[in-house]
């Protein structure tokens, strides 16, 4: 009996005591993690922000190079095609189209100048290729429509879709940008290519 009381005692003393998990050690790992925790969400809020920032400034740059390069591109096919142009309203929208177009851009080189100190838009060698593209189709489509007898009609359909395609870089270019000279220029602009599209949009070689 008394052997087996002894036992029993070094049985009771050789179970392991679990460590209680709290204590001042647990506490403080806990504000540590969390400290850490809250450092790191802010230094990816930080990093985010600041992306976000500079990649605001280099696409409204990216928006104006695009704009200006498409605005001359019309500019030269109106120059090459106007003067084939039958319709007498026509041609004297197409003029009123061109002198719009050619005084955006004037101001836009001249904002360009000062803002990124530099004017020449086709330095942006991708934009500018993808500008003489898009150019050389408009100058092939309007082509086989001169040949055809048709190029009245389909300049007319060809100027009001450019139209849109300004009026919604020219939007881009306002939406990106808190500097009111850039957005006094895109707006002006806007509003007399709103007027113009009607002219082209509703032409008809009946009337």
């Amino acid at each position: 009996m008394e052997n087996q009381e002894y036992l029993n005692q070094i049985s009771a003393q050789s179970v392991p005591q679990k460590k209680s998990s709290k204590g001042l050690g647990g506490i403080l790992s806990s504000k540590m993690m969390i400290f850490i925790g809250v450092g790191v969400g802010l230094f990816i809020l930080l990093a985010i922000i600041g992306a976000v920032l500079g990649s605001g400034k280099g696409s409204t740059q990216k928006n104006v190079t695009q704009l200006k390069l498409h605005a001359d591109s019309i500019v030269s096919v109106i120059g090459t095609y106007q003067p084939n142009v039958k319709s007498s309203n026509l041609r004297s929208s197409s003029a009123s189209l061109k002198s719009v177009l050619s005084n955006t851009s004037v101001k836009l080189d001249g904002y360009m100048a000062t803002k990124y100190g530099k004017s020449d838009s086709k330095s942006d060698k991708n934009l500018a290729e993808q500008a003489k593209t898009e150019e050389d189709a408009l100058l092939a489509e309007l082509f086989e429509a001169k040949i055809n007898g048709i190029l009245d009609r389909i300049y007319a359909h060809k100027m009001a879709y450019e139209i849109t395609k300004v009026m919604n870089e020219e939007s881009q270019v306002y939406n990106s940008t808190s500097d009111d000279t850039l957005k006094e220029i895109v707006t002006e602009s806007y509003n007399s290519l709103e007027n113009l599209y009607n002219e082209f949009n509703d032409f008809s070689e009946t009337k």
